[in-house]
């Protein structure tokens, strides 16, 4: 297992982070191992635990940014239809196909139920 940055998972030690030699992001889940998360959870028969954790695969290599403005895009009022759609664009380009559908799925209802602005 490896950190972010590629530091091996033995390295990431009290000592290291009070020295300052780790940090937060090294502490984050990787999108290979929530991938190997998934393979055990869809082995064990849990599904839909896998699906969430493949997505979580896809999410982990997103900018923390995008994925904070897609968040708040999201809630009703607060994008229109086009600017959902450019954000589920976004999220392809980084390679987070399952949750730009989501996206996609979602302003398709927000549309029908008049929750998208303008």
């Amino acid at each position: 297992m490896w950190t972010p940055s590629g530091r091996a998972l033995a390295d990431v030690t009290l000592e290291a982070l009070r020295s300052g030699d780790v940090d937060a992001g090294e502490i984050r889940a990787t999108s290979e191992t929530l991938r190997l998360q998934a393979e055990v959870a869809r082995a064990a028969g849990r599904t839909q635990l896998a699906g969430n954790l493949e997505r979580a695969a896809e999410l982990a290599l997103v900018p923390d940014e995008l994925l904070l403005d897609v968040y708040t895009a999201l809630r009703p009022g607060r994008a229109t239809a086009a600017e959902l759609e450019e954000r589920a664009s976004r999220l392809d380009r980084h390679g987070a196909k399952r949750t730009a559908a989501f996206v996609r799925e979602a302003v398709a209802v927000y549309v029908e139920r008049g929750l998208v602005r303008g």
